[in-house]
This record gives C-alpha cells, structure tokens and sequence, in this order.
C-alpha cells in the first residue's frame, strides 16, 4: 500500500517538476497558455556605444488563432495508466486491492468490519491474501488450530481437537456503492457431538439429544454465505442490505473468534450463548444506515440455533428480530447496543421464546426466559509485539444449565483466562503458530463438591497455521 502511494506522490512531483509554470499559475485543473522563450543574447546584434536608444514604440498583442481557447480554458493534457496507477487504480495482483477496498457498507475504513455485519475499532489488524481482477477485489483468509485440550475436575476432560476456519470474500464497486459476497467454512464438525471440554459452558446440543454442559459444542460447516449491497444516499451516509444462508444478524459484538482482542485464543468464550452464539443463523435479512462513524440497523432471520446435523444447511421461517446501534467515535474504540426477541430458540425447549440485551466494548449481555433475567459479563485484550501475542479474558455468567435440575436456581461462576501464543513466517502468506493458556474457574460453593474445589483449573495447547 505504501509503495503504491509513494509511487503516485513522486508520479505527480515529477509532473510538477517538470512544468514550473503549471505549478505556479494553475487555475483548479487547467493550465494556461505558457509565453514563448525570449530570444538568446546570442542572437542580438551588439549595440553601437554612440547610438542613442531608439524610441519604444508599443508593441500591438499577437492576434490569437480563431480557435485557440482561452488560456483558463485549456484542459490539462490526461494522464496515461501508468501516472494514475500509484494514485487510484492499482494493477492487478496480490495485495493491489488494499486501496481500492472500503467498507462494504459505506465509506469507511475495511478494517472496522468483523463478522457480519458487526463493526471492531478502524485500528484493528487487517490480514488477507489480496487480488484484483478488473472490477473484483478479493481476499482469503485462514486460520486452522490444533488443540490439546484438558479441563481438571471430576467434571473435566482431555481431548486433541481442531477448530479454526477459512473464509473467501469478492467485493466490487456498484453503482455509488459496493457489491460483497463472502463465504466463511469450519472445520469442526470433525470434533463430532460431543465437541471439546470448557469447564462451565453450556447451551445447544450436538446430538438432538442432550444438552452440552461443561462442553463447547462445534461450530457447523457453513460459518457464514451471505451478500451485502450498499449505496451512497448523500452527506457521507449509504443504505445497505445483507442477507445470508448462514449469516450473522445485528445483534452483539462480532463473534469471538473475529474480535480483533480474542480472536488468538482457541477457546470459545462461556459468555457464547449470552453475547454471540447468533453468528450462525440460517436466515437472516438486514437493513441498515451508515452515517459517519454511526450505524443503525434491524434484522429477521430464524432464529433457532443450528441443530445435530452440522455439515447441511437448514432452512426456517424469519421470525425473530434484532436491532443494533454501532458507534465507533475513535480509531481505538468500538460501541454496539443491541436487543433481539428470538422465537423457539432452543432445540430441546420448544416453544420457549428468548429476549436478549448486549452492550460494550466491556460486553454485557441478558437472557430473559422463563420469567428470569440473567447476566453474563466479558472483558478481553491482547498486546502484539515482535511476533508474540498474549492475550485474557474475564467472565462471569448468571447459569441456569449447570445442573440437571429443571428451572433451578441460577449459579454465578466465573472464569479468568491468559495465554500467548508465537508466530513464525514460514512463506510470505502462511505462518505457523506455537500458544499455550491457562484458566482459573470460580465456582460458588454449591457447586464446589462437583467440580473437585471451588477453582478447578483448565489448560490448552495449541499449534496454529494462518494463511494471511
């Protein structure tokens, strides 16, 4: 991206340059007629010294051509491909499209954009194999992690599992706004029903059957296919649409694994189901308005979470609704409020309806079921430096799923995680990763007995190839 812009910045001080009086007298984008060279002292023959100076007689103004222009009327001569190349239009290849992208829902930034249509700070790490192909930017993107996995406690497990994922977008410009197409794929369903021990998760089943407890159940095939149109309605501002077969719908932060603080860790958050377990939902339209660093938007989609057959795509009718509102009032910082009603969302409670509340960069999210609110809170960062990166998380839950006792009593538990993880470049678009973390749950003492204390603990290593 430099390059290309050093590249149009000497393109046209050369330009200048080389023509002094452009630069100097240069009437918007037209240049005026330059007079013709003086003659050489050369060329006059030499003064007689007992002459007297001949009387100046006015000179008459040269008769201008009948079809010469005006001098402001003169267009300045355009510029061939390969002077406007480093300035607008960037050739074909890997990473030439980095200027050419903005937002896909307005003018702004690439790099606010997460899952979704989800916004993350304009300062976020953008990563992508990059390459144009006439009116097309695309991009690709991967990340495959192989996880060992143990959780301690009478209620713990091992297991060596893979997660990650890759994702494909086409993005070209549309009238005064952009058409984009992405394709997001997971290979979890490999981890098979039973997905991966996390001590305190629980919500979904993977089997039709049973409820996952002290388990993160995997993520099917289809992540996200979905397409997004957006247009310019004037004052800085544009409209979109978004529709996916699975997509995400404007309801919470971006999904953990694209949220720019976390996204290193291979460990699903226990906060999921309270802030962005609707990332894959089969059915979604969005609507929305961009205005500057605000955006507002609604959605419908199906609003049953993803059922036992993780490798097909299912289909339902849209009845759930979602409204978001994003502020991102600086380059470090990133805002949502958003609630959502969800019809039926549960496999194996049918007929219950959810109403959810999200909000913050510190996420805070709510479920109202069953006539009871509970709250589940989230803080994550990370620092990158020199090819480390490590990263937290803080969580606290308000769970209900934590036991076999039907409508029990909420338990509030907690759980602390830290990890880092060291990137080595192997080729110019693929590295390889070696991470580790470490987790301190915190369970109330009504619980303690059937973890094995009130702290059990959990650990993870990890290796980790991204294509980038």
């Amino acid at each position: 991206m430099k390059n290309i812009l050093f590249a149009g910045a000497s393109a046209l001080a050369l330009a200048v340059a080389s023509a002094p009086a452009f630069a100097q007298d240069m009437p918007g984008m037209t240049m005026p007629a330059q007079p013709k060279p003086p003659a050489k002292a050369a060329d006059k023959p030499p003064a007689k010294p007992a002459d007297k100076p001949a009387a100046k007689t006015p000179e008459k103004p040269p008769a201008k051509a009948a079809d010469e222009p005006p001098p402001d009327e003169m267009a300045m001569p355009p510029m061939d491909k390969s002077e406007m190349s480093g300035m607008a239009m960037p050739e074909e290849g890997e990473h030439a499209g980095h200027m050419a992208m903005s937002g896909a829902l307005g003018p702004y930034p690439m790099e606010r954009e997460a899952s979704g249509t989800a916004w993350q700070p304009d300062a976020s790490e953008h990563s992508g194999v990059m390459k144009t192909s006439r009116e097309w930017t695309l991009m690709g993107h991967g990340t495959l992690n192989l996880v060992y996995d143990h959780q301690g406690g009478p209620r713990g497990d091992d297991k060596l599992f893979a997660s990650g994922m890759v994702m494909g977008m086409a993005q070209r410009p549309i009238g005064r706004g952009t058409l984009q197409f992405k394709a997001m794929l997971s290979p979890e369903p490999l981890m098979g029903p039973s997905g991966y021990p996390l001590l305190l998760a629980s919500g979904e089943t993977a089997n039709g059957r049973d409820r996952l407890i002290d388990r993160q159940h995997p993520h099917d095939l289809f992540m996200e296919l979905s397409a997004s149109v957006s247009q310019e309605i004037g004052g800085g501002a544009s409209a979109f649409v978004y529709a996916g077969l699975p997509g995400e719908p404007a309801f919470g932060p971006p999904a953990f694994m694209h949220r720019e603080a976390i996204m290193d860790s291979p460990e699903a958050p226990i906060t999921h189901h309270w802030l962005d377990s609707t990332h894959i939902s089969f059915g979604v339209v969005t609507a929305g308005v961009v205005i500057g660093g605000v955006k507002v938007e609604a959605s419908r989609f199906n609003g049953r979470e993803p059922d036992q057959h993780r490798w097909n795509i299912e289909t339902g009718p849209l009845d759930s609704t979602a409204v978001r509102l994003s502020w991102n009032p600086a380059r470090t910082l990133s805002l949502q409020g958003s609630w959502g009603r969800f019809v039926d969302p549960e496999q194996l409670e049918p007929g219950v309806n959810q109403k959810r509340w999200s909000a913050g960069t510190i996420a805070w999210g709510r479920k109202s079921a069953h006539g009871h609110d509970d709250d589940a809170i989230a803080i994550e960062a990370s620092v990158k430096h020199s090819g480390w990166t490590g990263f937290g998380r803080a969580e606290m839950t308000e769970n209900r799923e934590l036991t076999q006792v039907e409508d029990g009593p909420a338990y509030r538990v907690g759980k602390v995680s830290v990890g880092a993880i060291r990137d080595f470049r192997v080729a110019e678009h693929l590295s390889l990763g070696l991470g580790g973390l470490f987790d301190v749950n915190f369970v109330p003492g009504a619980l303690a007995p059937a973890y094995g204390s009130r702290n059990p603990v959990g650990a993870m290593g990890f290796v980790r190839v991204r294509l980038d």
